[in-house]
């Protein structure tokens, strides 16, 4: 299994049986993961008996916050399970029907004009005068246009950007499943 997968399992396994933190000390880990920094985002799906997935939990960073990227997958893997709003925490009966995507994120770097974006292939991080942003991932399902993709992050960070200016950042992503 996925090094990267591995760890936010295990990391919501041991928090959501133990209510404990797994310790990076315990789990054999790749020198990439001790070493390297970045924004991670893990999106928690649950399996259902067709086998199709629906979205269980998202939590991520954009920028690093933390040592290194082990420990950024431990924190948000653990909140996605636990603190994403949109959901109630995972419970012990849902583990075995969970899957995980981990995401990592390249520096975000400002565009100039929108042809620069391309949803498929870039992630976006829109941000209003008050500093309010947004942020979607790139290569989702039911996102195909540049328009798409701008208007849901704008929602998501309660910006009109009929009325409001916003900056518009792009990113790529290295995807684990």
């Amino acid at each position: 299994m996925d090094p990267y997968i591995l760890l936010a399992q295990r990391a919501v396994e041991n928090y959501v049986k133990l209510n404990k933190i797994i310790n990076t000390k315990e789990v054999r880990l790749p020198a990439e993961l001790l070493i390297q920094k970045a924004g991670i985002f893990v999106s928690i799906y649950k399996k259902d008996k067709k086998n199709s997935k629906t979205l269980r939990g998202c939590i991520g960073t954009f920028l690093p916050t933390q040592q290194n990227v082990a420990l950024e997958i431990i924190r948000n893997s653990i909140a996605a399970a636990t603190r994403d709003d949109r959901f109630s925490p995972v419970v012990k009966r849902e583990l075995p029907h969970l899957s995980y995507s981990v995401d990592l994120l390249s520096p975000p770097e400002p565009i100039q004009k929108v042809q620069e974006l391309d949803p498929k292939k870039y992630g976006i991080i829109v941000k209003g005068g008050d500093g309010r942003t947004g942020l979607l991932l790139p290569n989702l399902d039911e996102v195909d246009k540049v328009e798409q993709q701008i208007a849901i992050a704008c929602s998501k960070a309660g910006i009109d950007p009929t009325k409001e200016s916003v900056e518009i950042f792009r990113f790529v992503v290295e995807r684990h499943k």
